[in-house]
């Protein structure tokens, strides 16, 4: 996916005429399993670590149904200009990507970048992440809390409100998410599973309120790619009796999965992890790019335990080709599933155009 180096680009290259000193190999920490996560203090951004991203998907019922809906905002630390004091030097880069999927017309997307202290900030002690007008923030009102998400493009706008039903879901081992079978190949990783949505959306000169659920994930990370990995297949689902399903695959390039997990919570609550020999991911139909050729398999079959479950896409072509900070494509859209549960979410398909790489790995960037 990757078309050109992402510290090539001239956004993140130091510009103060000042010397820099020699570059020195950046020590990112690890992600360790047995680490407690704090909220709302780990809502909030590390900086330290290489990667780190806030992700929301949703599915809306008005102002039509199965309108879905995606906004990403991205931090990476690429390793350069380190040594620099300016507050400005692009030690830390934020990117954003968003998305409007609707039935009959299609994907619409937008993206931002920008450096830290120079159109983009994040908070440490909470989620408060934004690129000028585009913003991601926790707010707390007499003790209720929500997420709120602005947008502003010239194809569609949004303020969205989005309220928890059910308490936060912390993946893998109380939050340690394991990636790789090899040490080090893991994330922090909490989601935040049937979101409700409310706000109002902006297309086509009109404003339409909406009602949806949403789906929140943030993950922070130094290492996300083995040997041999090129991408990764992922679920988000909000089911329909209420309950939450995840299950990722991290992919070769001949398509085989070298690392899977799933995670199931009912709508009781109770949650069931599956470890990656008792989850598969098979193919059943693909989807071909008509901008780079790349055959995404938007119809995949998802077993785990004894549970199977069928992706059928809202829309096939809901691939974004982006550009801000460099150009990348990958595959992220709605998808209904079918089988021995249902619901709505969306399925994100990496490493189908071009290996993926993580920002600051091999001069790559960070995932979408």
């Amino acid at each position: 996916m990757r078309r050109r180096s992402f510290l090539a680009t001239p956004l993140l290259l130091p510009t103060l005429t000042s010397a820099a000193p020699a570059a020195a190999a950046i020590a990112y920490p690890p992600v360790e399993a047995g680490v407690q996560l704090r909220f709302p203090r780990d809502h909030g951004a590390h900086p330290d670590f290489r990667t780190e991203w806030w992700y929301v998907t949703g599915a809306l019922d008005a102002p039509q149904a199965d309108v879905g809906f995606q906004l990403t905002f991205f931090r990476s630390r690429p390793g350069i200009a380190e040594g620099l004091r300016s507050p400005i030097a692009a030690r830390q880069i934020v990117f954003a990507h968003a998305a409007l999927t609707v039935p009959g017309e299609g994907l619409q997307h937008a993206e931002r970048a920008a450096r830290a202290n120079l159109g983009a900030r994040f908070a440490t002690d909470d989620l408060d992440v934004s690129i000028g007008a585009w913003r991601m923030f926790r707010q707390e009102i007499d003790g209720r809390e929500s997420l709120q998400l602005r947008m502003q493009s010239p194809q569609f706008s949004w303020e969205l409100s989005l309220t928890p039903s059910q308490p936060l879901l912390l993946q893998g081992a109380a939050g340690y998410s394991r990636k790789g079978h090899a040490e080090g190949l893991a994330s922090h990783y909490v989601s935040w599973p049937q979101l409700l949505v409310a706000g109002t959306l902006l297309r086509q000169g009109r404003r339409q309120p909406v009602d949806g659920r949403a789906w929140f994930d943030h993950e922070w990370s130094t290492a996300l790619l083995g040997d041999g990995a090129v991408g990764w297949d992922w679920l988000g689902i909000n089911l329909d009796d209420g309950g939450a399903l995840m299950a990722f695959r991290m992919r070769d390039a001949a398509g085989e999965t070298l690392y899977a997990h799933a995670a199931w919570r009912n709508a009781s609550g109770h949650l069931q992890q599956f470890a990656s020999d008792r989850v598969r991911f098979t193919p059943q139909r693909r989807w071909r790019s008509p901008r780079n050729g790349a055959a995404y398999p938007v119809q995949i079959e998802v077993a785990f335990g004894e549970h199977s479950i069928r992706t059928r896409p809202i829309v096939d072509d809901q691939e974004l080709s982006t550009s801000q900070p460099t150009p990348v494509a990958y595959w992220e859209g709605l998808v209904r599933v079918d089988g021995s549960l249902s619901g709505r979410g969306y399925l994100e398909m990496t490493g189908y155009a071009t290996r993926m790489r993580i920002g600051g790995e091999a001069g790559g960037r960070l995932p979408a």
